[in-house]
């Protein structure tokens, strides 16, 4: 179906995104889903609680793969210290990248993926708020689990506390573990590279990249198979409220910025009546030009004879080609010069 505009205006343009604006933006959402996460602190022991009776309902729905791979992990450094690396390190590299990819080469996009990654993580903080859960990792040792991040902490840039820096693992929350937005993310990365990549690079990497953060989030005990499940679920959320969201922020937008001013749209009729009215104005002026040839007042006060002509008129005029031939018109020297 073509496109209509109102009758009388036309679309105001939609301001294009720049990349001075969405960076600042970028860093506040996440600095603000970083202090949230760190408020929602909740009760150990409920912490405690909620993760002891995931592993329960994940043994009684034999969906217990923390424990092979843990134990795997922990067994094998070349696979446990990669596998650390990549959970401390690739949702800071990653994530960014893709959005910077589908900045610059996927424009049109890029709102909407933004929206969508930005709505699904503040869902997550509210159930991080809602949830508090102990991660593996932070179990008592009877539970069977190793903190492979404190076993291979001489190797990473991370602390033996937390995934964060070293010395800085006080400042995060170590229950928000449900759901795991490390899965989410990395969905979110998968879903783009497959949808935009183009290539069977592209689409290789967007299955192996949340298939691995999932596996790496599980050996290394700092989630439960369910919070990759619900990571995923998250995920679907925000897809389903992103254009919500967006409505909304135009709507805002549109109150609280000034817009472009509406141009008044020219209809077919009013483009041929104006088309006339500047042929007649043409006209006109036409007649008054002819008029004030044929005149003798030459300007306002200032008088000449009959068929006088400026200084060199008539050699310009007859530059190109030969004399006319004489008419009756131009017989006499009182005779006016016709109008040419």
């Amino acid at each position: 179906m073509p496109h209509t505009e109102t009758p009388g205006t036309e679309a105001a343009p939609v301001p294009r995104l720049r990349w001075w604006t969405e960076l600042p933006l970028i860093l506040l959402v996440y600095a603000c889903y970083s202090a949230g996460r760190l408020l929602v602190r909740g009760d150990v022991s409920g912490a405690v609680d909620n993760g002891l009776t995931i592993l329960r309902i994940e043994k009684a729905l034999f969906l217990n793969a923390e424990h092979p791979l843990n134990r795997l992990f922990t067994r094998e450094p070349w696979i446990g210290i990669p596998a650390d690396f990549w959970y401390a390190s690739l949702h800071y590299l990653v994530t960014p990248a893709i959005l910077i990819w589908l900045f610059r080469s996927r424009t049109v996009r890029y709102r909407a993926a933004r929206t969508w990654l930005w709505t699904s993580t503040f869902v997550g903080l509210i159930g991080f708020t809602l949830l508090p859960t102990c991660p593996p990792r932070l179990l008592d040792a009877s539970h069977g689990f190793v903190d492979t991040m404190a076993q291979y902490s001489s190797y990473g840039w991370w602390g033996g506390e937390a995934s964060a820096p070293r010395g800085l693992g006080g400042m995060t929350n170590q229950y928000a573990a449900m759901p795991s937005l490390h899965v989410g993310w990395a969905l979110w990365c998968g879903v783009m590279l497959w949808r935009y990549g183009g290539t069977r690079t592209a689409k290789a990497a967007a299955v192996a990249y949340p298939l691995i953060t999932t596996i790496v989030v599980m050996g290394t005990a700092n989630h439960y198979f369910l919070d990759a499940v619900a990571g995923a679920a998250v995920m679907g959320v925000g897809l389903l409220l992103a254009p919500l969201v967006m409505r909304t922020a135009d709507r805002v937008r549109a109150r609280f910025v000034p817009r472009f001013a509406a141009v008044p749209a020219v209809s077919a009729d009013s483009a041929g009546s104006s088309s006339a009215a500047t042929s007649a104005s043409a006209s006109a002026a036409t007649s008054a030009v002819s008029s004030a040839a044929g005149s003798s007042d030459v300007s306002a006060g200032c008088q000449t004879s009959a068929g006088e002509r400026i200084p060199r008129q008539r050699d310009a005029r007859f530059e190109a080609g030969a004399e006319p031939s004489a008419s009756p018109q131009d017989a006499g020297d009182g005779a006016p010069a016709a109008a040419r």
